[in-house]
């Protein structure tokens, strides 16, 4: 990319992305992803990400790529939101985020401005800054991953935060982080032509274990291992007591289990797990690692809750992978998972067989026989992080072309 192209336009080119992320990993580590592969690819940008949430600290971050961090909130059940650290009202705490994300935006002057997921961010707070970013005559794109939820629910969510104006008037391009033939996250419900024209397929966003990583070693197993992972971990209690509960019935099988909780499981529960694992030889819990990445790379096979970001690993390492989808409040996982499985990709258990103990002891043990997703072919499959790339200098070059004669006149 050359980012020294023209006028005023003569500096290092800048990228903002904004993730809401309110709770779990997903949206930091696919922002995360995507940014560390457009500063690979081109030597003199800057990405800059802004975000919510309240781990990031616990990540590296190549050079050339920061972060800043808005106050965190989370999500309760009743669907209010509440600050997550400081004891100030819940309106003062999103006042207080869109104007740090305003001043950011404003004071970085980016060359693209990339939202994730939420289109107008949480309870709205990156409306102002799109439309100020407009007016200046900034790209804008908002990235959405491959399966968005249930139409029947999305639909009236995004009617209720007047989503929709949104997509046609305050985005220059949508990209989908999948592929049509596996799934299209806005079917269902009711989108412009001139919205579906913006949407460009990307392929999933490939991982890869970084250079100088240095993951977990574990004491009482050795790899190849079978590793669990619940994501965040917020939600994976259950999938997790269903892997343990198969292995203290069956001492017999032939692969230890390796268990990462998830930094936003309660405390009381990682206790819990972890009393019940050090009873048992074959099965180590650990709460958190960072470099995720390096410890699927030594799995024989990995247990999952259908995450997006899981999915990404699992196919990035051709890791053979037993699914166990939540449905609530989101089908989002169930949906993604049905349809790996229908391709031959990945298999599945349901929520609803969760007491069923027998179950899970079973496909733990069919689960290193599994083909491998590589034996399907998908045409362009993991090739999102490259055409994110092709994307992003598009606009780019188009936003630092050389000022014409007019321009530099005005």
């Amino acid at each position: 990319m050359d980012c020294q192209t023209g006028g005023t336009r003569g500096r290092n080119a800048r990228v903002l992305i904004y993730s809401h992320d309110t709770f779990g990993l997903g949206h930091l580590r696919r922002c995360r992803a995507i940014a560390h592969h457009l500063v690979e690819k081109n030597k003199d940008l800057t990405v800059l990400i802004l975000t919510g949430s309240s781990i990031i600290g616990s990540f590296d971050f190549r050079s050339r790529v920061d972060f800043v961090r808005v106050p965190g909130v989370i999500k309760l059940r009743n669907g209010d939101y509440t600050p997550l650290q400081l004891h100030i009202d819940i309106d003062e705490t999103l006042a207080l985020r869109e104007s740090i994300i305003r001043h950011t935006a404003s004071m970085f002057d980016p060359d693209l401005f990339i939202v994730d997921k939420e289109p107008l961010g949480l309870r709205g707070e990156v409306e102002e800054t799109l439309k100020m970013l407009q007016q200046r005559g900034v790209p804008t794109v908002l990235g959405l991953r491959d399966v968005m939820d249930d139409p029947d629910l999305l639909e009236p969510e995004w009617e209720r935060k007047n989503v929709m104006p949104a997509l046609s008037d305050l985005y220059d391009d949508i990209w989908i982080y999948g592929l049509p033939q596996i799934h299209d996250p806005l079917a269902g419900i009711s989108v412009p032509n001139s919205v579906r024209r913006k949407m460009t397929y990307t392929g999933y966003l490939r991982r890869e274990v970084a250079g100088d990583a240095v993951a977990h070693q574990t004491v009482k197993i050795r790899s190849p291992y079978i590793l669990v992972t619940p994501g965040g971990g917020g939600d994976g209690e259950l999938m997790v007591d269903w892997v343990i509960r198969a292995y203290e019935s069956d001492r017999r099988q032939p692969y230890p289990a390796l268990v990462v909780l998830g930094p936003f499981m309660p405390t009381e529960t990682q206790v819990e797990f972890m009393d019940r694992a050090a009873r048992l030889d074959d099965v180590e819990v650990i709460t958190f690692d960072a470099h995720m990445e390096s410890l699927m790379q030594n799995a024989v096979g990995v247990v999952a809750m259908g995450g997006y970001n899981t999915f990404c690993e699992i196919m990035s390492f051709d890791k053979r992978a037993l699914i166990v989808p939540r449905t609530r409040p989101r089908k989002e996982q169930f949906i993604r998972a049905a349809r790996f499985q229908e391709l031959g990709l990945v298999s599945m258990l349901g929520d609803e067989e969760m007491s069923d103990t027998r179950a899970m002891e079973t496909a733990l043990r069919h689960l290193p026989q599994q083909p491998r997703p590589s034996e399907v072919v998908v045409p362009g499959l993991m090739d999102g992080l490259d055409n994110v790339d092709r994307l992003a200098r598009r606009w780019i070059r188009r936003q630092r072309r050389p000022l014409t004669l007019a321009e530099k006149r005005a």
